[in-house]
This record gives structure tokens, C-alpha cells and sequence, in this order.
């Protein structure tokens, strides 16, 4: 059996704009970088004879020269031959990187195992026949496996493997498997049409675009990116990796997932109903991030309201993990809800009418069938400072 690395959307050069930290941003970036060594470790490990790279290995149609420099580097130092793709990230039209003079000149002088396939035709390699359905632009009017349909097999050698090698969407996967979310919007452009016909006359379906790992049918299968760059969206979501993939003509490959990623991409939900709730996410994200909180980006769902001291250290928290975190993303909101100490502090104020008056107000308000949700967020922001600026 052949041995063969399957891998896809590395996204070199991918901004990361949502992360403000500049440093932050750059780290990401060269940790996608980095993940190539180890891409290269892990075709060692499992014997490889060839890494395939189902599209997007660059974010853009037209990367840095550094990137280039970087990733031909890169590929250069792996002692398998790689085949790559364009996907619609990278796409192959007139004027991308794949044409571009300093990548040809890049290419040849530092990574001579790297073949991009840009054409629609059989590549005949001594291992197995690889049948590329490149992106020759963002959004494909065509089926971009539609040529293979056509394809006479005799006129090719019939004991290599056959192997397609495509990026793009197939029907199939419900709402919940669409590989997005609000940063990463999902798109039906590109659609690859696997049925039986075509599936059934090659060994292995190589894909590209979804960025979890996914098995499509018995032969087709999606990498996931070997670097995540999302938050998980359900326990069942796996990135960070590669696809070791064992394949023979005629028979059915078999594969496995081999880990490649850095960097931990966590979820944490809490919904806080009384200040204890506060420390018991402290103590799961000590769990969770251990003394290496530099190489995790959170996303932090939050919900219910704490007492003003409480929501006094939660920002001292936050403040803490927004620095030592590689990002941290917020969804939702935690409220303030003073307990019944706070609130007789500011309306209880004998010596003090005004604030009294002021903060019985505020109380009257926020009790208040016909005050709306926005509004109470400002009322009790309001009632929080006020205990703030008292010096309670």
C-alpha cells in the first residue's frame, strides 16, 4: 500500500485582524509557519511517499514575499515530495502567487519537492496517478471534478492508486456542519459533486475547504487544517491535524488523524448566579490553561450578573487573561446585581440624601416591568458606579 499525507487550508498569511495585540497577530502567524516542520516530522513518523495539499496554503491570491520565502523554506527542509493545489483562498488565476516570477524563482532555488498543479490533467507519478481539480479562481463556474468523468482509463497505468485531490463543498452535510461561523462566514460556491460514479473509480478523495476534519464517504475525506484557526462549534468538531492515509488500487484506503497543532483553541461557558460562580471559573481555567496560557485563545461565554465586588475582580480577570492569552473572545454579557449589603450601602445613607435618592431611583428603575434589557444594563452600570465613586 501506498503511504501518503493528506493536508489542506494551512493559510499562510492569514491577517488575524480580530486580534488587536500586533505581537499576538504575528505570533499566529508564524506558528502556521512553524506547523510545516511538524507536518514533515509526522510524514517521517508514518513513511510517507508523497504530502498532498488540498488548496489554500497561502490565505490570499497574492501573499507577502516573506510568506513565500518563508513557506518554500519551509517545504524545502521535508524529505517527501508535497503536491499542492490552489483553493479559492490561493487561487490559480492569471497574475496569483503560482505566477508570479519571485515564487517561481522562490520554488526552485529553496523547495525543488513542491509542484503546484494548476492544470486539469492526470499527473502519472511512479507511486500513483493524482488527479488535481485546481480552483483557477475564487468562485468556479464549472464542476471542478467534471473533467475526470471524461477521462479514458486505458490510456493510463491501471495498478497506481488513483487519487483526487479537490477543494470545495459537497452536498450532504446539514446546517450544523457548515464549517463557520461569524467570522468565518460558510459559502456553497465551489460545489463538488462526489456520487458513485465518480467516487467509485478512484481510491482516495484528498478535499480541502472545511476546516474540521470530516469524513465525507468510505474514500473521501477532509483534513481539517493542521493549525486550527476557529473555535470549536461542537464537541464532535477536530482540528490541528493531518490525515495519514494508507491507499492501493482498488481497495479502500485507510486512514487516521495524526495531530500537528500548537496552539489550544478552548471554549468556556458560565453563567453566573451567585459570586461563587466567579471562583469556580477561576479554578476551570486554571485547569484548563495551566502555566502556558500564551498558547491558548479562549472564547468565553458569559451570562447572569455578579454583586459589584465580585464584577470588580471578574474585570481584574479579564484584564489578566486579554494579556497573558493569545486572544480572548467574548460572547454575551455578565450583569450587576448588587446583593442586599451593596444596595443598603447606597439607599440606606442617612447622612448622605442625595446618593440616596439617587441610587433608590436607579433601584426603582431597574425593578421595573417596563425597563428594557438595554436599559438595565445601563441602570445597573449607573448603580455600579455610583457605589464605585463613594468609595464603597
Amino acid at each position: 500500500m501506498l503511504s501518503i499525507l493528506h493536508s489542506a487550508d494551512w493559510q499562510i498569511g492569514k491577517p488575524f485582524a480580530r486580534v488587536q495585540d500586533p505581537d499576538k497577530r504575528a505570533k499566529l502567524r508564524q506558528t502556521r509557519i512553524d506547523c510545516i516542520e511538524r507536518i514533515g516530522a509526522r510524514g517521517q513518523e508514518q513513511a510517507a511517499s508523497l504530502l498532498l495539499v488540498a488548496g489554500d496554503l497561502f490565505d490570499s491570491p497574492t501573499p507577502s514575499s516573506s510568506d513565500v520565502s518563508a513557506v518554500c523554506q519551509a517545504i524545502g527542509r521535508l524529505q517527501i515530495p508535497v503536491l499542492v493545489i490552489p483553493g479559492n483562498h490561493d487561487h490559480g488565476a492569471p497574475g496569483s502567487v503560482w505566477h508570479q516570477a519571485f515564487f517561481q524563482a522562490e520554488q526552485q532555488r529553496r523547495a525543488p519537492n513542491l509542484q503546484v498543479l494548476l492544470e486539469r490533467r492526470p499527473v502519472v507519478l511512479d507511486e500513483a496517478i493524482v488527479l488535481p481539480c485546481p480552483l483557477l479562481r475564487r468562485h468556479e463556474s464549472d464542476e471542478p471534478t467534471a473533467w475526470i468523468r471524461d477521462l479514458d482509463w486505458s490510456l493510463l497505468p491501471g495498478d497506481r492508486p488513483r487519487i483526487l485531490l479537490a477543494h470545495g463543498s459537497v452536498q450532504g452535510f446539514g446546517a450544523d456542519d457548515l464549517d463557520a461561523d461569524e467570522e468565518n462566514p460558510a459559502s456553497d460556491r465551489n460545489r463538488l459533486r462526489l456520487d458513485p460514479g465518480l467516487v467509485d473509480v478512484v481510491d482516495y478523495v484528498a478535499l480541502g475547504d472545511w476546516h474540521g476534519m470530516k469524513q465525507v464517504n468510505s474514500k473521501s475525506w477532509y483534513s481539517g487544517t493542521p493549525e486550527p484557526d476557529r473555535f470549536p462549534r461542537n464537541a464532535d468538531y477536530r482540528g490541528a491535524q493531518v490525515l495519514a492515509v494508507r491507499v492501493s488500487r482498488g481497495g479502500l484506503p485507510a486512514v487516521s488523524p495524526v495531530d500537528t497543532g500548537s496552539l489550544h483553541w478552548i471554549q468556556q461557558r458560565v453563567e453566573f448566579r451567585e459570586d461563587e460562580d466567579l471562583q469556580r471559573l477561576e479554578r476551570n481555567l486554571k485547569e484548563q490553561l495551566g502555566d502556558e496560557p500564551g498558547q491558548h485563545l479562549l472564547l468565553l461565554e458569559e451570562s447572569g450578573s455578579l454583586s459589584f465586588e465580585a464584577h470588580r475582580r471578574y474585570e481584574a480577570l479579564i484584564e489578566r487573561l486579554e494579556a497573558q492569552l493569545l486572544r480572548l473572545k467574548r460572547r454575551g454579557r455578565c450583569g450587576l446585581t448588587p446583593d442586599a449589603a451593596e444596595l443598603d450601602q447606597l439607599t440606606g445613607r442617612a447622612d448622605d440624601p442625595l446618593i440616596t435618592s439617587v441610587a433608590r431611583r436607579l433601584q426603582m428603575d431597574l425593578e421595573s416591568a417596563e425597563t428594557t434589557d438595554p436599559q438595565r444594563a445601563l441602570l445597573q452600570q449607573a448603580l455600579a458606579e455610583l457605589h464605585r465613586c463613594v468609595g464603597l
